[in-house]
């Protein structure tokens, strides 16, 4: 485990993870308190990537679950194997034996989907489960979580209540296309990832990306500092200003020119409207402001 903040951002650090005091904070108060952390903000920013390191920091199995709308609990918690039921019902047959319905709802019959394999009390080392995206789920499933993070237990009609015996790790993260209930915010630690300032985007390119120059560090993240401001429909994250910088070095570029620029912006903007708007004068003007302060 983790003694301190000071330790967590190291450790984070050496996972080429670079958390401000902040999120370090929030992280760590997470782990102490043994709390479900939630993480808001833009796509891109590091959300979904706190848990995987977090998994790998503390040797602990990740268990991810992808929200989507429509998710329901046999895709979340769990479901009955029918197949195998439908098998175990004809040997009986065969036998001549005669099944009682409880005998068809027993755990060898019982598929674990992620939320249940997080709580497993068979299994004793805690895990990382990771919620992602939840505003994309509906708000039916935001309430069946609430016992989940709450009391870390499902109940299962057939077979009683289940409860973890080490709680997992939960890190849930959303977008924010919509507004999460309350009630699932208030069994959480809250934390808002903003974008990077410039310094602390710049230490994510040089340490994910050390293969890359100096000058071409410095210029891409400061290229995508300026592209931030302008109003565009979807404005790139950190995810991107590191796919850009990969597509540069893959292409050896030890600088920008207005050439690669236009030829890689697919690798900074996802929408058509966006790459028109930049495209040509808008960015020129962008490099050249780039370029004016070193």
């Amino acid at each position: 485990m983790v003694s301190s903040i000071e330790e967590l951002s190291a450790r984070l650090r050496d996972k080429l993870y670079i958390a401000d005091r902040g999120l370090a904070t929030a992280i760590y108060l997470a782990l102490k308190l043994e709390r479900p952390l939630f993480l808001e903000g833009e796509a891109g920013v590091g959300k979904t990537e706190i848990a995987k390191v977090l998994a790998e920091l503390l040797g602990l199995s990740l268990i991810r679950l992808q929200c989507y709308e429509g998710l329901d609990v046999n895709q979340a918690v769990y479901e009955w194997n029918y197949t195998r039921q439908m098998m175990h019902i004809r040997l009986a047959e065969s036998r001549g034996e005669k099944l009682e319905e409880k005998e068809l709802f027993g755990p060898e019959f019982l598929l674990e989907r992620p939320l249940l394999q997080a709580i497993d009390p068979k299994v004793k080392k805690r895990r990382v489960l990771l919620i992602d995206e939840i505003d994309r789920s509906d708000e039916e499933f935001e309430a069946f979580l609430l016992e989940m993070l709450s009391d870390f237990q499902v109940t299962i009609p057939e077979i009683g209540t289940i409860r973890a015996r080490e709680r997992p790790v939960v890190v849930l993260t959303s977008n924010r296309t919509r507004e999460v209930h309350d009630a699932l915010k208030r069994r959480c630690l809250y934390f808002w990832i903003d974008y990077p300032t410039f310094q602390k985007e710049l230490e994510i390119v040089r340490t994910k990306l050390p293969q890359a120059s100096e000058k071409l560090a410095s210029q891409v993240t400061r290229f995508v500092q300026e592209l931030r401001q302008l109003d565009l429909y979807k404005v790139p994250g950190v995810a991107e200003t590191l796919d850009w910088t990969s597509a540069l070095v893959a292409l050896d570029k030890e600088a920008l020119d207005e050439t690669v620029v236009e030829e890689t912006l697919g690798a900074l903007l996802k929408y058509r409207d966006d790459v028109d708007k930049l495209r040509g004068d808008g960015s020129r003007a962008l490099l050249e402001r780039v370029k004016a302060t070193g």
